[in-house]
């Protein structure tokens, strides 16, 4: 971050940097097998993430490692199904504030059991204990256009992209959210991790 708080890069080149990192990951040439004590005691005097990602809980996607980021590179938040929260906003709302991140990205997964889960209960009447139904709750809404006769693997990938796309059409919802991105100061993107290849489809 400089003087005046701009981001040290620009939303497409922080993209940019996601991808070829994601690129190298798959590749098998992540540049961050460790982490040096200078690196570190540089960090502790503060951050200064080029991107935000909101992704799953899901213990198969770590977005540092699959972007092959290092240390202060992103800010992450993650919970189960990529949903979104009253806590979730403010902190996205922390990172575009505090820490002027110029690019979000919602990163959804194939095989999401969240997005499973919402499927269940939508679709065959399926059952969650109370806290779990209410983080369903937020995904049910995005599976509305799905046609409940598609093939089951088909319908959980539909459900994936359906899930991070409602995710993106809420936070352009907001008024914040709306104004930052009209005014061209911040990037908000929506991506699918492939749990097989390691690779990441970003949504257009």
């Amino acid at each position: 971050m400089t003087a005046n708080n701009t981001p040290i890069y620009t939303a497409d080149q922080a993209l940019s940097r996601l991808k070829e990192g994601n690129a190298r990951f798959v590749r098998g040439q992540a540049r961050f097998p460790t982490v040096q004590k200078e690196v570190l005691a540089d960090l502790a005097k503060g951050q200064q993430p080029y991107a935000t990602i909101l992704g799953c809980s899901d213990s198969r996607v770590p977005p540092e490692l699959v972007f092959d980021a290092g240390f202060g590179e992103l800010f992450v938040i993650r919970v189960a199904g990529n949903v979104l929260g009253p806590s979730i906003v403010g902190t996205l709302q922390y990172a575009g504030e505090h820490l002027h991140t110029p690019l979000f990205v919602v990163l959804g997964h194939e095989g999401c059991g969240a997005v499973t889960a919402a499927i269940a209960s939508k679709f065959h009447g399926a059952h969650q204990r109370s806290r779990i139904a209410l983080l369903l709750e937020n995904i049910v809404p995005a599976l509305g256009e799905l046609d409940p006769t598609l093939d089951p693997e088909v319908m959980l990938t539909a459900a994936v992209e359906a899930n991070v796309r409602w995710t993106i059409r809420a936070l352009l919802a907001t008024p914040e959210g709306s104004a930052r991105i009209a005014q061209g100061e911040v990037k908000l993107v929506g991506a699918i991790y492939d749990l097989a290849t390691g690779r990441v489809r970003f949504l257009r």
